[in-house]
């Protein structure tokens, strides 16, 4: 595939945008900071995030960009500079670490694209849709807030909440089930090709619902 093409050699790569592109977009992996949050069910936006980058010659590595509170990759894909970012605020304040760079790249909320999970969403599917409501998730509400409600979201389905009486906040905290933990990959697959289709399609994100398990 064509972003598995040889990465630009670029002193900054945070500065490797102006320059013969027409357009830049900012695709966000929401997740919370610290080793200890590795393989939740609220980071499933960072693993997918983290593992479109690694599969990527094009885009450089991880910087961490404290001024901007995110961890960000960026390259050239097709005729768009795409800059990929991982807030390090913690879920709730992600807003501040997306305005921060949406105002510096001069990016509206429709060049913005959001990885997160959702719990009223099923395991084993991803809804993409622009716009809506934050559906209770703090890390999208923040966002909303502080840019406008028009990005888009790849939102993947972390429910049902078992057991039942868990609490929300406790059930997102917790590592995958072993049985989820198998269909990972599929999961982080889909969702690539998901962000592949856009970044090198028309740049436009249709609503749909897909399934990555048979």
């Amino acid at each position: 595939m064509a972003w598995l093409q040889k990465r630009p050699q670029v002193s900054d790569p945070t500065m490797y945008y102006s320059v013969g592109l027409n357009k830049t977009i900012l695709i966000v992996g929401l997740g919370n900071p610290g080793k200890q949050y590795d393989q939740t069910r609220h980071n499933v936006g960072f693993l997918c995030v983290d593992t479109f980058v690694s599969q990527s010659e094009e885009l450089s590595g991880w910087v961490e960009k404290k001024n901007f509170k995110v961890l960000l990759s960026s390259g050239r894909l097709a005729d768009k500079q795409v800059i990929f970012i991982k807030p390090t605020t913690f879920m709730n304040n992600s807003g501040e670490a997306v305005q921060a760079v949406a105002n510096f790249y001069n990016l509206t909320s429709t060049d913005i694209v959001v990885v997160h999970d959702e719990l009223d969403i099923d395991f084993g599917q991803i809804r993409i849709r622009r716009g809506g409501s934050s559906a209770g998730h703090n890390g999208v509400r923040s966002i909303s807030q502080l840019i406008g409600e028009e990005y888009g979201r790849i939102r993947i389905g972390i429910g049902p909440q078992k057991p039942q009486g868990i609490k929300s906040e406790d059930f997102v905290l917790q590592r995958f089930s072993s049985k989820e933990q198998a269909e990972l990959p599929s999961l982080t697959k889909e969702v690539m090709a998901i962000l592949s289709e856009y970044i090198y399609g028309a740049g436009d994100l249709l609503s749909e619902t897909r399934s990555f398990i048979l």
